[in-house]
């Protein structure tokens, strides 16, 4: 079954954002999806943990799909972009729709991870370092609290919803996924920033981040993520995955683009995947509307 998971791979994950939300296990892959109820009494479809869809074995997962067309009217993913699979995997799992959903930001590891790092984020990182201390938390369970109330902030601030929205118990079983590593920047015992990854395989992939007003002025942020690159090269893993920025296809001048990209060394291609098991309910559900969405039945929905 390869190698063994941890991270977006581990069932814990997926369960940890479903967040009671009931999971269906792809037992040819080792993936999992979150199943929902269809608007109007549709029937059920299914989704992929938020951000990304990983899994042991890429190979398995047009079986695992094709199992589903009896219980789930569609399925939709983001595909992991250090995912083990081929073009020909993806256009057997998603005959539908198969697109360039986000161009990810990626930094490759190597004994001096920071080589790269564009000239205004070295000047942050030397600001940052001064002005903060950088840790990594041992006690993960015992972090949550303080965790839930940071994210909380920043949800608040920035008005986020759809996915990304995680309640406090979301939040807390995320911390206690295999492959978690948390990060604390920390000013005279205050914490002022943290951020979040998950070690996959040769992967450490950038989950989330939250700080707070001082940790902003502090640089904190440059700070954290030196300290992570050079903490994971450290370790021997390969690459660093940062994510994308925001928005659908991600906006290069966006203020969260130029922050990956001062780290990156380049970029992988996100794919978003979908699947109709049901046509004919869900030609029913869509109606007309055929545009751009997917599923067509869900459009206009956040997340």
């Amino acid at each position: 079954m390869g190698s063994v998971p941890s991270g977006y791979g581990h069932p814990a994950y997926a369960a940890a954002v479903a967040d009671g939300l009931p999971l269906r296990g792809l037992p040819r892959s080792g993936g999992s999806l979150i199943v929902r109820d269809v608007p109007n009494g549709g029937g059920l479809d299914a989704t992929a943990s938020y951000p990304i869809f990983a899994c042991a074995e890429w190979a398995g997962l047009p079986e695992d799909l094709n199992r589903l067309a009896g219980e789930l009217v569609s399925v939709t993913v983001v595909a992991d972009p250090f995912g083990a699979w081929t073009a020909e995997i993806l256009r057997a799992c998603f005959p539908d729709v198969l697109t360039r959903f986000k161009e990810h930001f990626v930094v490759r590891l190597g004994a001096h991870p920071l080589s790269e790092v564009h000239a205004h984020h070295r000047r942050n990182i030397a600001v940052g370092r001064r002005n903060v201390e950088v840790e990594v938390v041992g006690d993960l369970a015992g972090f949550a609290r303080e965790w839930e109330e940071m994210y909380g902030r920043l949800v608040e601030r920035h008005q986020i919803r759809g996915p990304a929205d995680f309640s406090a118990r979301s939040l807390a079983a995320q911390l206690l996924v295999p492959g978690m590593v948390a990060l604390r920047a920390r000013r005279d015992g205050e914490t002022v920033g943290a951020c979040l990854w998950y070690e996959q395989g040769e992967v450490a992939y950038y989950h989330l981040a939250a700080y707070t007003p001082a940790g902003y002025e502090l640089r904190a942020s440059y700070a954290l993520f030196a300290r992570a690159l050079e903490l994971f090269a450290e370790r021997g893993l390969a690459w660093a995955s940062l994510g994308a920025g925001a928005g659908a296809v991600g906006d290069p001048d966006d203020g969260l683009s130029r922050f990956k990209r001062g780290w990156s060394t380049g970029t992988r291609v996100a794919w978003f995947g979908g699947r109709i098991l049901q046509p004919d309910v869900y030609d029913r559900l869509a109606g007309p509307s055929r545009g751009r969405w997917f599923p067509a039945y869900r459009e206009g929905e956040i997340g």
